[in-house]
């Protein structure tokens, strides 16, 4: 994966090897880690908010619109009652 600006980046998990955390072609935001990404790794936030280290090569940059990036970052509402 090229690195670009990593503050506010997405990218989508195209491989996964024995990673069962990792779900192939789901986004992923990552967090900035200089010394990470100097060893081929990005910080990856996962559902949880919590962040790990994972292999560059297995995701893909995304360009988003700052529409989305903000959907993609914005806390959830809870679910309305019915």
């Amino acid at each position: 994966m090229k690195q670009k600006n990593l503050s506010d980046q997405f990218v989508v998990c195209v491989q996964n090897e024995a990673e069962c955390d990792l779900i192939p072609r789901k986004i992923y935001q990552v967090r900035r880690d200089d010394a990470a990404a100097a060893d081929g790794l990005l910080r990856i936030i996962d559902d949880s908010g919590e962040d790990y280290l994972y292999p560059a090569t297995y995701f893909e940059a995304l360009e988003l619109p700052a529409k989305i990036q903000r959907a993609l970052t914005t806390p959830s509402e809870p679910a309305l009652q019915r």
